[in-house]
């Protein structure tokens, strides 16, 4: 097994949640920085394109550009939808993010755009979306079935544009309908594209009982690994992930990708991005 390393943007800049600010540093410093770390790849958050005004196909050949003559490959754009809006005009207005974010990708020469299962948000916080399996009921007067119709009709759109892009989709257990590991297979299988794949993130698991069952289930076509650290304790919650036995789950199936790090503690980004690098090369032997 020979993967390699990214670091996510919101490792960087948490939105003003960790002790680094809301000041948010230029997108080419963020290249520098994964440069400086001796890493191969970075993430970018839609919204942090955003935040440094550069969505326009003229920005993005120059951020292109950048990070080809620092020799740092952008891996994903992760996009920043919810197809789970009870309004066909409200899931089209969703679906133009997620095209957005693959056409973003595509001229940034990304392979992957994540993309989201959606939400209700009708769980009343963090913990209890936690304590219900990173699921939560459908808001009153609907149900789960109708909004897994909607994700699956979005996503099979969205894998056909952004085929036609060679862009690559890849679907997140990010809480609500992607909360467990059945409900991501459910999305992923209807959707049925070669153009959508599974990006696993290892910390968002761990509200199950096993959650390295769980990890096991994206195995079958996995794209790219999310590596939760936490240097300091996390902004939410800290699971006790034993990386030594992710990387010899990965190593059963030869996975040679990226291993992308996303530092969500408590620690400054100068330190826990370190760390993290560290825990992961230790892990992963490179």
């Amino acid at each position: 097994m020979s993967i390699k390393i990214a670091i996510s943007s919101y490792s960087f800049h948490r939105f003003g949640g960790g002790p680094e600010g809301n000041e948010v540093p230029t997108l080419e410093s963020m290249i520098d920085r994964c440069a400086d770390f001796g890493a191969d790849g970075i993430e970018l958050l839609w919204e942090h394109l955003v935040l440094s005004n550069a969505t326009s196909p003229e920005a993005l050949g120059k951020l292109h550009q950048y990070a080809a003559m620092r020799g740092i490959t952008p891996v994903t754009v992760a996009a920043s939808h919810n197809p789970v809006q009870v309004t066909p005009e409200a899931r089209e207005a969703e679906l133009d993010k997620l095209k957005g974010a693959i056409d973003a990708a595509s001229a940034l020469g990304a392979p992957f755009v994540r993309t989201l299962g959606g939400r209700w948000h009708t769980a009343a916080n963090f913990q209890e979306l936690w304590d219900n399996d990173g699921e939560e009921p459908a808001a009153d007067g609907y149900t789960l079935d109708e909004s897994y119709e909607w994700v699956i009709a979005a996503l099979k759109e969205g894998a056909a544009y952004a085929g036609e892009q060679g862009v690559t989709l890849v679907l997140e257990n990010h809480w609500g309908l992607t909360g467990t590991p059945q409900g991501c297979k459910r999305i992923h299988d209807r959707v049925d594209s070669p153009w959508l794949k599974y990006v696993l993130d290892t910390g968002n698991f761990f509200q199950l009982a096993d959650p390295y069952a769980a990890m096991k289930v994206f195995f079958d076509d996995l794209a790219i690994l999310h590596a939760k650290v936490y240097l300091g304790g996390g902004l939410s919650v800290t699971p006790d992930i034993d990386y030594a036995q992710v990387a010899a789950l990965l190593n059963e199936i030869d996975y040679n990708g990226y291993v992308s790090i996303e530092f969500e503690g408590k620690a400054h980004p100068n330190e826990g991005i370190p760390d993290g690098l560290l825990i992961m090369r230790t892990a992963f032997k490179v």
